[in-house]
């Protein structure tokens, strides 16, 4: 049995891997992947395993103070690519010859600022759920995600858990009552579910969300009079939409119409020119099976680097605000 014990630790610890130093953009930010395997997350409601992986961007200086802490959820793309063929595929886990496709990588240049303002930044893959979920399952599974990583994070915070061994540095140093979660395209509707009054009482003990932001997210409600799954009055949050979004176009903003009157801290902005894909950018031209969803009407039609530079002042301005940093 102790070995057994100590195999699992060792497996455990071989698979959380530190990040290439130039993963980071500037020299005050620190970059760790950690990966617990491609099928480590058997929720009970859900009908296939998960993986639990995640890259975190971080202050190297953590100080000897806690920091908020972020959740990035990506949405729904492909889970593989075929590096040979240099197509996309969408199986999980990825079967011989192929590699998973890195969503959550999309978001380094957003984890990157927000790490420089002080916020500890977890960006969390979703392949499994984009390989074989979809409809409801598909939305309340991406919020249970969330809700693992927390609870990683949480254990993790208090010297427990599996990712205690390799990311120790942490401990004592991530404020789990202030906590913000980010969602793009379905990963938006996957952050409303699980920041809704209806599904707080799933979160972790010990969490507080204090903020959310949907970003270019999904709307659509089964039946479709009941918004109840993301109806969120008790949370602040702040959508951000493209006007030449080709993928979702600005449904996103009927979030914030759901709760007129009942939550004073929910908002909307929407990003003139910007469109769906280039908010990530494994999603993007350049990437296998990136793309530009833009119409070809398209009017102010941004570049990425200026897309991304608009979202990032709009989220972090948004999360500095609402959790205080």
């Amino acid at each position: 049995m102790k070995f057994f014990r100590a195999a699992v630790a060792a497996l455990v610890l071989a698979l959380v891997t530190i990040a290439a130093p130039q993963a980071a953009a500037t020299q005050g930010v620190g970059v760790v992947e950690y990966n617990l395997g491609d099928q480590a997350f058997r929720d009970p409601t859900v009908s296939v395993p998960m993986e639990l992986a995640a890259v975190v961007h971080y202050p190297r200086d953590l100080g000897r103070r806690p920091h908020p802490l972020i959740v990035q959820e990506h949405g729904s793309w492909w889970s593989c690519v075929d590096p040979v063929a240099k197509t996309p595929q969408g199986d999980w886990p990825c079967p011989p010859g192929q590699r998973p496709l890195p969503s959550f990588r999309g978001y380094d240049y957003l984890g990157e600022k927000l790490a420089e303002r002080g916020f500890i930044v977890v960006s969390i893959s979703a392949n499994a759920i984009n390989a074989h979920l979809l409809g409801e399952e598909g939305y309340y599974s991406r919020a249970h995600l969330v809700n693992k990583h927390l609870e990683l994070w949480r254990d993790l915070a208090r010297g427990e858990g599996p990712l205690v061994g390799a990311l120790g540095r942490f401990r004592g140093h991530v404020d789990l009552t202030r906590v913000g979660t980010m969602g793009h395209s379905r990963g938006g509707k996957g952050v409303m579910w699980q920041a809704s009054d209806k599904h707080t009482p799933e979160w972790p003990a010990g969490v507080r969300i204090r903020a959310v932001v949907p970003l270019a997210p999904v709307y659509f409600n089964y039946p479709e009079e009941n918004t109840s799954d993301v109806l969120v009055t008790r949370v602040p949050f702040k959508v951000v939409v493209a006007s030449c979004d080709g993928a979702v176009g600005v449904v996103g903003l009927q979030y914030v119409k759901d709760v007129k009157g009942k939550n004073p801290d929910a908002g909307a902005v929407t990003l003139t020119g910007a469109n769906h894909n280039f908010f990530n950018t494994e999603w993007s031209p350049g990437k296998i099976g990136g793309e530009d969803d833009a119409p070809a009407n398209c009017v102010g039609k941004l570049t990425p680097a200026q897309q991304r530079g608009d979202a990032v002042r709009e989220i972090v301005s948004f999360f500095a605000s609402r959790l205080r940093v």
